[in-house]
């Protein structure tokens, strides 16, 4: 096994990009619970996504990229820092918790701040905002603004916590003094104009929720937590999508004769689902597949930005997502699952090929789309079944612009500029770690290892990763359980180093 690692071995040299003398923009676009099969390039057949499928023409579709982690907070925790979160703790976020990202640490946008581009993150957050308890009254600090980014419109965690504000670099946007914002994720606040939805179950009106998803009724839906205030200030959830769209373009507009980077982190398609009415009944999908063609469009309106100020060409456009999929999960919209099957009710598998969904070690939970175009460099309507992982783009940026790591930056992340830009197989070994809560696994090759249960799957076998072959495959099993210890302990771009002086 380790001799097929290291076959054909070799780092790529640092500045590879640099050498090609030019700075493009970047917009990376994150979808959120957005699974493999939600993308009618990706095989879906209720759901159409003629922009999705455009930028797949125009680049390279990957099938079998991942996300570090099954769940929001982690996996966006190591795409920007190049860290798994399992080294930190790192969990889903409440909606008033601290900033999770150190300030003193190398961040995926930082790379291109050195590199000299303006930077935005507009969009979902989750992760974390200030230090102790938030007040929403004041400017908030630490913001994504003190971690990378030159601006910020962001909703602070998700569209199914409160509170249900806009946050603008830093403060949130309509603020009322005479109306303060209050937020408990704990007790009911006295007073509060918003109704408990466990008391009062008939003013979520949009659509019933349960478990957690019910405790303040905002708009007709209930949230996760309780808010007081804000009246002025609050979402109207039916126009998200087009609010954040709007700072999207404002941002492209406004820097478009400099480099930028823009991520572009929509809510679709998480719950509550709540699409423009323009878009209701688009999809064979119900609400959610009518929010995956909101998301859709929203990558069109940026594609069409890029085209009218003649960008394209010089624009490198990423689209993935979070994590894998999940159905109703908490809110009955009408995607429910069935219970021994891949499909929901609308015979719709938003998992694709693989089993399981978002909170899931099975692939479903972390193998997601991934498209990269980037003109006269990447190969219109190529494919790649190289087994990318988005953590390592911090990494690669980074190599790009010769922007140096300390050792205890971005500890996972590697520089992979051939796999993701230049269709080619990666010329080191590919390893990658997958994550749920406290449960880990290692993917290479055809294989995969699970840390608890001690279980070594063949995907090229069997996708269901139901036969554990650690008795007929020792070689594999120790392999995988020896470098997943090693991983934890080092991390990826130590061992990258340990694994070339074994050449």
């Amino acid at each position: 096994m380790k001799n097929q690692l290291l076959f054909g071995f070799s780092i790529i040299t640092t500045g590879v990009f640099a050498q090609a003398n030019d700075r493009p923009n970047v917009v990376f676009v994150v979808g959120d619970d957005v699974g493999y099969g939600d993308l009618s390039c990706y095989g879906a057949e209720k759901i159409q996504t003629p922009n999705l499928d455009r930028l797949a023409s125009d680049g390279c579709r990957f099938t079998a990229a991942h996300s570090s982690a099954a769940t929001s907070t982690p996996a966006r925790y190591a795409l920007l820092t190049g860290t798994y979160g399992f080294r930190s703790g790192m969990d889903v976020l409440p909606g008033d918790a601290a900033i999770s990202i150190p300030e003193d640490k190398m961040t995926l946008p930082m790379v291109f701040q050195k590199a000299g581009y303006e930077t935005a993150v507009v969009g979902k957050w989750h992760l974390g905002l200030g230090r102790g308890k938030i007040d929403w009254n004041q400017p908030i600090s630490p913001s994504p603004n003190d971690v990378g980014f030159d601006y910020s419109f962001i909703i602070p965690a998700t569209n199914d916590r409160v509170p249900c504000v806009y946050v603008q670099n830093g403060s949130v946007v309509n603020a009322d003094p005479d109306d303060p914002i209050t937020v408990d994720y704990k007790n009911p606040i006295l007073g509060s104009e918003y109704p408990d939805g466990r008391r009062q179950p008939e003013t979520m009106a949009e659509y019933p929720s349960s478990h957690g998803h019910n405790m303040s009724v905002i708009n007709g839906i209930g949230r996760i937590g309780y808010m007081k205030g804000g009246k002025k200030a609050l979402w109207n959830d039916e126009t998200i999508a087009d609010t954040l769209l709007g700072e999207a373009v404002d941002f492209i507009e406004k820097h478009r004769t400099e480099p930028f980077f823009l991520m572009f982190n929509s809510n679709d398609i998480h719950v509550p689902r709540v699409p423009h009415p323009r878009f209701r009944g688009v999809s064979q999908h119900g609400l959610r597949g009518d929010a995956m063609v909101q998301l859709d469009w929203c990558v069109g309106e940026l594609m069409k930005t890029l085209d009218r100020f003649g960008l394209t060409e010089n624009t490198i456009f990423i689209f993935t997502s979070d994590n894998g999929p999940v159905y109703d999960d908490g809110y009955r919209d009408g995607s429910t699952v069935h219970l021994f099957s891949k499909e929901n009710d609308n015979g719709h598998d938003a998992s694709g090929p693989w089993f399981g969904g978002k909170y899931d070690m099975r692939e479903g939970g972390t193998c997601v789309p991934l498209i990269i175009r980037w003109p006269n460099r990447v190969k219109p309507a190529s494919e790649s079944d190289a087994l990318a992982a988005q953590i390592d783009f911090l990494a690669t940026f980074a190599d790009w612009f010769s922007v140096p790591l300390s050792d205890d930056e971005a500890l996972d992340s590697v520089a992979r500029f051939d796999l993701f830009f230049n269709n080619a197989p990666a010329k080191e070994p590919q390893v990658l770690i997958e994550e749920s809560y406290d449960r880990l696994s290692l993917r290479w090759g055809q294989w995969k290892y699970m840390e608890k249960g001690k279980k070594l799957f063949d995907l090229n076998e069997s996708l269901e990763e139901k036969k554990n072959l650690r008795f007929q495959n020792r070689d594999e099993y120790e392999f995988a359980s020896e470098t997943l210890k090693t991983l934890k302990k080092i991390g990826v771009r130590e061992w990258m180093k340990s694994v070339e002086t074994l050449e």
